[in-house]
């Protein structure tokens, strides 16, 4: 993938750097106490954390924000990777009359506080609609590499772009929507909205590199391939397959390997959002 010397995002977020409270160090017998907390009263030891360091139960378990180093070559390339989303989607939006407003995107390690609750590394990247902040903790694309023998930078972009696309549907309301026909539905109704949803993020990541390909060629011989094995790898089937060695259709989330693969291709050939309504779909 083709992306040094691009534009670079300011709206990067830097929160990586161990426990801390707005800059208070955290000693490891706290640690200690909020994990035995954890592990026989049920408390959130990040609450346990924060009481114990002088905050109040609600104050934030952070360190201030700030940007990332500039010699961090991973946090470059995410920078860049977001500025190229920006740079797309506020090109469509504006052509549907319309004015897109850019995400932040919080690199973080272990745990972090959101408007959606404390985020954790093991939930993989995520997007909060109640902060439009994408969150990412980049041990997560080793994990990529290690457990899914995925690797290649576009198919890190990928993942980027796919959060992104969560901050489109909300954009255009369809998270909203979605969240109110969960309420109402059962919970084999709620997941089956869910996959829809993630199926066109990854719609919209296609979206965003064939728009972004076309105006800054940033694709490379193998680029398509990289992203499409990591729809491949992450697909609910193929999990469930590696977890447990068979799969439950109705507590899928995310879609299938075949359709993430599917929506993905459809996006970054078509190039179009019209392309990737999912609601409508008769068939994923």
């Amino acid at each position: 993938m083709k992306w040094e010397g691009n534009r670079e995002s300011d709206n990067v977020e830097d929160r990586r750097g161990g426990f801390g409270l707005g800059g208070r160090s955290i000693g490891i017998g706290t640690i200690a106490i909020a994990l035995v907390a954890s592990y026989f009263f049920g408390i959130d030891p990040g609450t346990v954390i924060n009481i114990l360091g002088g905050g109040g139960p609600g104050s934030a378990l952070q360190a201030p924000a700030q940007q990332p180093p500039a010699n961090d070559q991973m946090a470059k390339f995410v920078a860049t990777v977001l500025a190229d989303t920006e740079d797309t989607w506020t090109e469509i939006f504006r052509g549907g009359g319309a004015t897109y407003v850019k995400p932040k995107l919080v690199l973080f390690s272990g745990q972090t506080p959101t408007a959606c609750g404390t985020g954790q590394t093991a939930a993989g990247p995520f997007y909060c609609p109640g902060d439009q902040k994408v969150y990412i903790d980049l041990s997560f694309y080793r994990l990529m590499q290690q457990r899914f023998n995925v690797s290649g930078e576009f198919a890190q972009a990928y993942v980027i772009a796919h959060e992104v696309g969560h901050h489109v549907q909300n954009l255009m309301g369809i998270m909203g929507k979605v969240d109110n026909a969960r309420r109402r539905g059962s919970a084999a109704q709620a997941n089956a909205l869910s996959v829809r949803v993630e199926l066109q993020a990854d719609c919209f990541a296609g979206v965003w590199a064939n728009r972004a390909n076309q105006a800054r060629a940033i694709l490379e011989s193998g680029d398509v391939e990289a992203a499409l094995n990591a729809a491949t790898a992450i697909g609910d089937d193929t999990l469930q397959k590696q977890a447990r060695g068979y799969v439950v259709p109705d507590s899928f989330t995310h879609g299938t390997s075949a359709q993430r693969v599917r929506w993905f291709k459809r996006g970054i050939d078509s190039g179009q959002v019209s392309a990737c309504n999912t609601f409508e779909a008769k068939s994923l």
